[in-house]
């Protein structure tokens, strides 16, 4: 149906105040802390919405992980979503607040100029994002409160925006239904319906119990529990392409194999060439030093007679390069290998500490976040609340 346009408030300047369209129903994603699957819920709600023959829009209104588009400042999750579902949206529509280095410092030497000019980029976002669609799917920064120092927290634009919320958190029974009261505290402060709560990455052999205290437990603070969604353990683990991103590793050869490679074991080859043939095996990235010549040789060597790909990726550490002859023998493999400017140990202690992210290109991700979402959520519970 289409979309009525009401009056809406301007100030002095002609900016708005708040968006044209009431009409569309706006669902705001906010999480207990970092790292509890908003972005996991973005993608799992919009394909289980979307096949109810519902049209479904996107936005991040504030973005603080940014990559450059086309000049444009774009949050990553709003380029995922956009690749995943074609949301034929202008991106920059989707992504209108981007916050960076200097975001917040600027913010606070002038608010009085400033806020007014986020609410009036954010409200033009929504509308045209919300363009002929029957829900909007508004997508967090973190907690309630996140973005409060600049006056734009999560439950401020949640009401900016006339959104009803859900949060999602991970684990067991207390610390989740305790961060949701508190989270819903905030929401409340500012005029915002808290109507579910989704509890991520619950082991499978204690859903069943969960579900029912959790359950029990979150009626205690009226928020309905709209589902229990299991780990999985290939969502856990970072992929290649992410962890090449995030160690600013550079590609000598391999990129176009990189796709679909997730990563669950990282392996240092300290030793020589032959103990580390029993680690060959898909789902392992190697790390060695780049003048480790017979490391390299033996993996070469095992791509060569393997019908199989026999590691996920490699990772060269050092300053120079292996000889030019090396790496054309890489060139003609299937392995996936890139280089960074660091120690070994130090890069393994990096990838160790990076927290799984989908990126555009998992494509093996992607399917099990639908499916986990259609099988554990309730959706005719939250669109009764919606």
């Amino acid at each position: 149906m289409p979309n009525s346009i009401s009056p809406w408030d301007r100030d002095n300047k002609g900016l708005l105040k708040g968006p044209k369209n009431t009409t569309t129903k706006r669902l705001f994603i906010a999480g207990t802390r970092m790292n509890e699957g908003k972005t996991t819920a973005s993608l799992g709600l919009f394909e289980a919405l979307r096949a109810t023959g519902l049209r479904i829009g996107y936005i991040k209104p504030v973005g603080q992980r940014v990559i450059n588009v086309n000049g444009n400042k774009i949050d990553e999750d709003t380029i995922l979503v956009n690749e995943v579902y074609k949301v034929q949206v202008p991106i920059e529509a989707m992504s209108p607040v981007a916050v960076d280095g200097s975001f917040t410092r600027d913010y606070l030497d002038d608010p009085q100029t400033i806020r007014p000019q986020l609410i009036d980029s954010i409200c033009r976002a929504f509308d045209r994002t919300a363009y002929e669609k029957d829900i909007v799917i508004i997508e967090g920064s973190g907690h309630a409160g996140v973005g409060s120092v600049f006056d734009l927290s999560n439950a401020q634009v949640a009401k900016l925006l006339d959104a009803k919320a859900i949060i999602v958190s991970s684990g067991g029974i207390g610390r989740p239904v305790d961060e949701i009261a508190m989270n819903k505290a905030l929401f409340d402060n500012c005029g915002v319906p808290l109507i579910g709560a989704i509890i991520n990455k619950v082991k499978s052999d204690k859903m069943d119990m969960i579900r029912k205290y959790a359950s029990k437990a979150l009626s205690f603070h009226g928020v309905p529990l709209l589902g229990i969604l299991p780990v999985r353990t290939q969502l856990e683990r970072p992929s290649l392409t992410q962890i090449i991103h995030e160690t600013n590793a550079q590609w000598i050869c391999g990129e176009q194999f990189s796709t679909n490679e997730t990563i669950y074991d990282v392996v240092i080859t300290a030793r020589n060439a032959r103990s580390i043939l029993s680690y060959f095996k898909r789902g392992t990235l190697f790390i060695t030093p780049s003048e480790r010549e017979d490391v390299i040789f033996a993996a070469v060597a095992a791509a060569g007679i393997s019908n199989e790909r026999i590691i996920s990726g490699m990772i060269l550490s050092g300053k120079e390069l292996p000889h030019p002859n090396i790496i054309q023998m890489l060139k003609r493999t299937d392995i996936p290998v890139a280089m960074v400017d660091t120690d070994s140990y130090e890069l393994t202690t990096q990838i160790n500490s990076i927290t799984a992210k989908t990126q555009p290109t998992d494509h093996d991700k992607i399917p099990i976040i639908q499916e986990i979402f259609r099988d554990n959520i309730n959706l005719s519970l939250l669109l009764e609340q919606l």
